[in-house]
């Protein structure tokens, strides 16, 4: 009777109860479990911790992770008919707002995990030889030195990535502590071609056309007016520049407001081309760039060209980079 005291008192805290409905779907890390849960680090692992010592939860490590899952003899023991309670109880709950934030922010881990670069310890991930990062950098052997204009670069790794191709490139956002993390990130990788600049969406801080392509990966959905956005992006390109737009399609994740300041729950692929169109780009294209089966975020990739007459683009070899290998 004291152990089942002990283990109802343990499963009375609702935070724990999710950290179990969410390791009942696979094994995670204590950083993927904070990402999902939006806890702090310290408070998930001391959940962890009180799940481990009643033998609810295990942890595994392998590669350099620790991974959490439910422990098999959990639902041993004795302890079956506690399982079926919270199984039945964790389907019910399926409709809760909290549990589809929840499962919302597990798919994005789940994607995470697919696009990733590295393979996150799954042995079964290990081919050799097959890199996302390689196949993404070898694409840029393909194209002519280019001006960059990364708005909204936040933390910079995309600018970065862009770097190791471009002539130069412009890594813009309004926050300056984000800035700040950004040249940390680019002096530790030696890039020379990058250039930060503090700049709002609707105010950026570059001239009339003066660079080959303006990438919003991930932005114009902070944006409180798109078109205008859109028109300041158009702005600062070339004759001939391409805009390119990585954005979300519309969603009913209303909790991402609140946690990540987004004005636009996304966009409608119709509308996404109709801003574009608008804003005077030629050959619109918009297409899908990542879904997930069960994530509600589904990435859409939209692009055009500047309408004026499009100029040369120089073909001089771009100066050294000197950016090391990630």
């Amino acid at each position: 009777m004291k152990r089942a005291s002990g283990l109802f008192r343990l499963l009375a805290d609702g935070t724990r109860l999710r950290l179990l409905r969410v390791l009942a779907q696979g094994r995670f890390n204590v950083s993927e479990l904070t990402g999902i849960l939006g806890v702090a680090q310290s408070g998930v692992s001391r959940h962890l911790r009180l799940l481990k010592d009643a033998d609810l939860v295990t942890e595994e490590r392998e590669s350099g992770y620790v991974y959490y899952r439910l422990a098999d003899e959990g639902r041993a023991n004795g302890q079956g008919p506690l399982w079926a309670l919270l199984d039945a109880q964790f389907a019910a709950s399926a409709g809760d707002r909290a549990v589809q934030e929840d499962e919302a922010r597990l798919q994005e881990v789940l994607r995470h995990r697919k696009e990733n670069f590295e393979a996150h310890g799954d042995v079964r991930q290990l081919v050799p030889g097959r890199s996302w990062a390689a196949w993404a950098r070898a694409l840029g052997h393909l194209l002519p030195p280019l001006d960059v204009a990364d708005i909204g670069c936040g933390d910079g790794y995309l600018t970065l990535e862009m770097a190791r191709w471009a002539r130069m490139v412009f890594g813009i956002d309004r926050s300056e502590q984000v800035l700040e993390r950004a040249k940390a990130l680019g002096a530790r990788r030696r890039a020379t071609n990058v250039e930060w600049k503090k700049g709002d969406l609707a105010r950026l801080p570059l001239r009339d056309a003066s660079v080959d392509v303006a990438l919003l990966s991930q932005a114009l959905h902070h944006a409180v007016d798109p078109e205008e956005a859109l028109a300041e992006a158009v702005r600062i390109l070339r004759p001939g520049g391409r805009l390119l737009v990585l954005d979300l399609r519309e969603h009913e994740q209303h909790w991402v407001r609140a946690r990540f300041g987004d004005a636009r729950l996304g966009f409608a692929d119709a509308e996404l081309e109709r801003l574009l169109q608008g804003a005077g780009l030629r050959e619109v294209r918009v297409q899908v760039g990542a879904r997930q089966t069960g994530d509600p975020f589904v990435v859409l990739i939209a692009s055009g060209v500047n309408s004026q007459s499009p100029t040369s683009i120089s073909t001089a070899k771009p100066k050294a980079q000197g950016l090391e290998t990630a």
